[in-house]
């Protein structure tokens, strides 16, 4: 069965079940109504004769009323074969009790009887005399439920006729209204379908419902997840050719030394060198893509104890002007103590990777400052450098893997493959910290890590990406 189809039984038997319950609950009160009113007149019939009536030690004697309508009376002894007294005209043929059952009882009574077809009600009132309360007979006032019959058929063909009607044209508008408001989630569904067969994740489904309505909501969320998606297939697919890309180069220098080897039927120490370099390039790639993975499932290992962070900020500064060749001139800037929760080993690596990244794009002569501040709870970290900058454009990508800002250069001998950003953002990431970037192109470029002191690292790592 259809969602339309389930929607409409669904409303189509809560409709039903409402006018039943409706239904049953207006024809019983009409009838209480009805009936109460009758017993109402019955009763102050009975008290008004009653009034008007002479009783004695053995007889009641009630006035000539002359009573007209639907209420009928009479009047009985203690015994049956006592005389009967009619007091109304507009019953002459009916000579027996009302409701014989009811003359034996001692107190004012209802009931309801069927004489010759004809559905009466019955008041039974005892009469007695005031002074010891003997009963002297009794009083037996009877009104036809004919009306009440009649109205009641009447509302029961209303409510059978008018619900009948009511609940098919509420199912035909339920049914209506629930095509109309599954049309989008169709619409969604042939988008799915499309983008199954066509493997195109750049389709939309049209928003024509405002975004509030859960319709709307649901267009929005399935529209995210595909712009998701395809951010993601697109970044395997880049990833896959950026990998293809970085080990093509080894390979095929690895290739030709190895032809070059043949040829000369001897082994060159120099084409040795470059296939153990290149060798060892390869390995690093596939070493930072294992540790990539791990940061960014949260799955990457990490220590768990204080250390000081200035002392490792030397330690960095000591080997980056290792790192420069003396072509650039690294400098030691501001320098705070500070004493931080985590991985010493991995925030080195953070560092490194920073300065290495500086020293690639800072021409001779250039200068790279490390400097370390506290502000509040944080520990500020800056790796600066008066290199070539980074165009605006390129900032939000800084950090995704193999991005470069000249994707058409190759990287220099000994340069990373541009996982290093990556890995430094992910790192930071799992202590608990931010990294950013502030550059101009030709003003340089600053990074800045901060991460929480020891007072705020009480906390675990963060284990997930």
């Amino acid at each position: 069965m259809s969602l339309r189809a389930r929607l409409t039984l669904w409303y189509t038997t809560v409709l039903t079940g409402g006018l039943f319950f409706f239904s049953t609950a207006v024809y019983g009160l009409l009838t209480f109504s009805l009936i109460s009113q009758i017993e109402a007149n019955l009763e102050k019939t009975a008290a008004d004769i009653l009034v008007a009536s002479q009783t004695d030690m053995r007889t009641v004697t009630p006035p000539r009323i002359q009573l007209t309508g639907n209420v009928y009376v009479q009047v009985w002894g203690l015994d049956e074969a006592d005389d009967l007294f009619l007091i109304t005209t507009n019953l002459i043929s009916q000579e027996s009790p009302f409701d014989r059952q009811q003359l034996t009882g001692g107190a004012q009574v209802f009931s309801t009887v069927f004489l010759e077809e004809a559905q009466l009600r019955v008041l039974t009132v005892p009469v007695s005399i005031s002074d010891n309360d003997e009963i002297v007979g009794y009083l037996q006032l009877a009104s036809s439920l004919d009306v009440v019959e009649r109205v009641r058929s009447a509302v029961i063909i209303l409510f059978l006729g008018g619900g009948g009607v009511t609940i098919l044209i509420a199912a035909l508008i339920g049914y209506i209204g629930a095509k109309r408001a599954l049309r989008p989630i169709d619409r969604l569904t042939e988008t799915a379908i499309q983008i199954t067969r066509a493997d195109d994740l750049s389709k939309r489904i049209p928003l024509l419902s405002p975004p509030p309505s859960e319709v709307g909501q649901l267009i929005l969320a399935f529209n995210e997840t595909l712009e998701r998606l395809e951010a993601l297939f697109e970044g395997q697919r880049r990833f896959l050719a950026d990998v293809s890309h970085e080990l093509r180069t080894p390979l095929t220098v690895i290739r030709g030394n190895i032809d070059l080897i043949r040829r000369m039927d001897t082994v060159d120490p120099v084409s040795l060198e470059v296939i153990t370099s290149e060798t060892d390039r390869m390995t690093r790639l596939v070493q930072d893509l294992m540790l990539l993975a791990q940061a960014e499932t949260g799955k990457l290992p990490i220590i768990n104890e204080p250390f000081e962070l200035d002392t490792l900020l030397l330690e960095v500064y000591q080997q980056a002007k290792v790192l420069a060749h003396g072509e650039v001139h690294v400098r030691l800037g501001k320098e705070d103590q500070a004493l931080i929760e985590g991985d010493r080993d991995r925030m080195k690596q953070v560092l490194l990777n920073l300065v290495a990244n500086a020293i690639q794009y800072t021409p001779p002569g250039g200068v790279i400052t490390l400097s370390m501040t506290c502000e509040g709870d944080e520990a500020v970290l800056s790796v600066a450098d008066t290199g070539q900058g980074i165009a605006e454009a390129d900032l939000p990508h800084i950090f995704d893997r193999f991005y470069r800002v000249d994707r058409s250069r190759r990287s220099k001998e000994g340069v990373g493959a541009g996982l290093g950003l990556s890995i430094a953002y992910w790192i930071t990431r799992l202590h608990r910290g931010t990294i950013t970037v502030e550059s101009k192109l030709g003003e340089g470029s600053e990074f800045k890590v901060r991460l929480p002191r020891v007072m705020d690292a009480t906390r675990p790592l963060n284990r997930q990406s």
